[in-house]
């Protein structure tokens, strides 16, 4: 191998998502030239946005577009069911960057905490609910879907009650307990009339939608092995995730469902066969009910073997690397919510060149949303419905029972899924813009 001072660091910069759907990375667009119909810094109205010539030179990218988000009355007014950290440090936070979507009622069992929040974030005192009040919830107009961040094991009761109330949802992963509780979440949702989203951020956010486009192009060859781990450590026994009632599970459900449905999403295909080995520390009353780590292979019809782990117990680490015929692409703090860096080694003459993609770094909580918005706006399915989470619960089953037993175990292919890739996705989002 080449020494560091001979391999080639090419940053290729992208300012907006174009490597995403499939515009080369690097490539400006064209410039438009300024004049008395465009002026230079004033920029013109066009197409429902502020528009400007591109004032950059040839060395550099094209800048993207100002933001052109909706109008508040015209977006898509969302309540968040449950106020723990995730909705607190990530969520709401993350609606002031959407474009098609707003906050409009909060739903908590905590009423003390949630008047205080809906005073941080403007939500009217009469928009504050309590898990019971579906009623009430289904007499807001302005809640046109709920965003379910609840405990795994409360999500099939409260998506059931908003789609009883007839509000479409947006629920965190895993989509529940069980794939029995994610069927009849499904049952549910289509009865009503309703959308049913789940929330992998990591599928609407650039770096990783970037690792599926370098894999299924083609560009260094078919993928052959993949392998991602996703850990961190866990202290405080008290919390919910280690409760089997409440989580389902251990690390697998909570963390290790990243490597599963990041493997399954960067492919396109369906596991046919899974193996897999569960340990908890001997005497850590914290992993009395869950399991504190766990490692799993998958084999996909087309040959990829994906080597996946997890775990509670150790530092934290992201990294997802496919390994294809003539690359090696790896993506480190793959699964965070923040910091990707995606770095490409492959061949070029008698080098070994590292290519760095840099891409804009954009909020992936925002992304999410915005898609399950536009869903509603739009009438289309969403890229994450309702059966992508259902068949990551038959292949997490199927994990356990190969853990459990030791053997190799036969996963089945989606109920009524047509052939070809992703079959269990809707359409892919819009580009991240």
């Amino acid at each position: 191998m080449a020494s560091d001072s001979t391999l080639s660091r090419r940053r290729l910069i992208q300012a907006g998502s174009a490597a995403v759907t499939g515009v080369a990375l690097g490539a400006a667009a064209p410039a438009r030239a300024a004049g008395p119909s465009r002026p230079a810094d004033t920029g013109v109205v066009e197409d429902g946005r502020v528009t400007f010539p591109n004032w950059r030179g040839g060395g550099d990218i094209t800048p993207p577009p100002p933001p052109a988000p909706m109008p508040p009355g015209e977006r898509v007014g969302f309540a968040v069911v449950g106020l723990g950290r995730l909705s607190l440090e990530e969520l709401l936070p993350a609606f002031a960057q959407t474009r098609k979507a707003r906050v409009v009622a909060l739903v908590s069992g905590s009423p003390d905490k949630a008047r205080l929040v809906a005073g941080q974030y403007g939500i009217a005192p009469d928009a504050v609910y309590g898990y019971d009040d579906w009623e009430r919830i289904a007499k807001n107009p302005a809640i046109r879907a709920v965003y379910v961040v609840t405990p795994n094991g409360l999500h099939r009761e409260h998506v059931l009650a908003a789609a009883a109330a007839g509000r479409h949802v947006l629920c965190e992963k895993p989509m529940a307990n069980s794939s029995a509780e994610a069927r009849e979440m499904i049952a549910a949702c289509e009865a009503a009339k309703v959308k049913l989203m789940i929330a992998y951020r990591c599928q609407y956010e650039p770096f990783n939608r970037e690792v599926t486009r370098l894999a299924r192009s083609g560009e260094f060859g078919k993928p052959r092995m993949i392998q991602a781990f996703n850990g961190q450590t866990t202290g405080l026994p008290e919390q919910w995730r280690l409760r089997k009632d409440l989580a389902g599970g251990g690390a697998l459900p909570d963390i290790g469902l990243y490597c599963l449905n990041g493997v399954r999403a960067l492919l396109g295909e369906e596991p046919v066969s899974v193996s897999a080995r569960l340990h908890s520390t001997p005497g850590d009353k914290k992993f009395a009910e869950v399991e504190e780590s766990v490692a799993f292979t998958l084999t996909f019809p087309s040959g990829v073997i994906a080597q996946c782990a997890t775990s509670y117990g150790v530092h934290e680490s992201r990294r997802l690397q496919v390994h294809t015929e003539r690359g090696d692409i790896d993506l480190r703090n793959a699964f965070a919510y923040r910091g990707q860096r995606l770095v490409v080694s492959h061949p070029d003459g008698k080098v070994e060149a590292r290519d760095e993609r840099v891409l804009a770094q954009k909020n992936q909580f925002a992304l999410e949303i915005d898609h399950m918005a536009d869903c509603i706006l739009s009438d289309r399915r969403p890229h994450t419905p309702g059966e992508e989470g259902l068949q990551d619960h038959v292949v997490m089953e199927a994990i356990y029972e190969a853990a459990r037993t030791g053997a190799v175990v036969t996963v089945a292919p989606p109920a009524g899924a047509a052939a070809g890739l992703d079959a269990t996705r809707g359409p892919q989002p819009e580009p991240a813009g």
